[in-house]
């Protein structure tokens, strides 16, 4: 299955509207059968990552959700979502697919980097941000993904960092990751696998620099053992 079924998205567009436990068992040959569907869609694109790259785990997302701490007490996702890893300490990065009518996206980078990682990102950025800009602005990158997502940064500047810095912008951020949305057209299309290749294949230069930058010091010396 090589091409995402409008079916998937009925299932999904259904489960909005009927978000409970006893629906969802009414329906759960519906949904092991949409399931079935998607992670052989998701098993392409690992088989096509892995021709330029290497792939380490797919990850399918629970379609139960946490509602330990959230006023939204609906038991399930609307949407269906997959992360790719990449094999080894050299290779940083990873890819991101979610799929939900209306709101599909791929994404790619880093969310939340652990902080001895978001310190040396920033610290790199601090002492040099032509390289990372180069790769920001590069035409086919800039025309995918615009820029970095910014909705997760500090106010001003992180503790240690001037909010004057000609950086700044890059430094304040908590994450970085880049997105770029499918229309419900484009999803069903019989390119969609092809287009969610190639907007991850623009993802490699940036992922390259970002493992050279996470496993060296400031002084390019390797972090990693022989």
């Amino acid at each position: 299955m090589s091409t995402i079924p409008k079916s998937a998205f009925e299932f999904l567009n259904d489960l909005k509207k009927n978000n409970h436990r006893d629906w969802m068992t009414e329906n759960k040959k519906q949904y092991q059968a949409n399931e079935k569907v998607l992670k052989t869609f998701y098993a392409l694109v690992a088989e096509r990552l892995n021709e330029k790259d290497e792939i380490e785990k797919t990850k399918v997302f629970r379609i139960n959700r946490d509602v330990r701490f959230s006023k939204d007490k609906t038991p399930y996702n609307v949407h269906r979502s997959v992360s790719f890893s990449r094999a080894g300490a050299h290779r940083r990065g990873g890819y991101y697919l979610r799929l939900e009518p209306g709101n599909s996206l791929m994404a790619g980078g880093f969310f939340s980097p652990e902080p001895a990682d978001l310190l040396r990102i920033r610290k790199e950025f601090e002492m040099d941000d032509q390289e990372i800009r180069e790769i920001l602005t590069n035409p086919d990158f800039k025309k995918a993904f615009g820029g970095f997502n910014t909705g997760y940064q500090v106010k001003t500047a992180p503790k240690g960092f001037s909010k004057d810095h000609p950086a700044i912008d890059l430094i304040k951020n908590k994450s970085f990751f880049v997105e770029h949305s499918f229309t419900d057209k484009e999803v069903f299309a019989s390119d969609f696998l092809d287009k969610v290749v190639h907007h991850y294949e623009l993802l490699r230069p940036y992922f390259d620099y970002m493992s050279d930058v996470l496993t060296t010091d400031l002084n390019g010396v390797s972090l990693l053992e022989d």
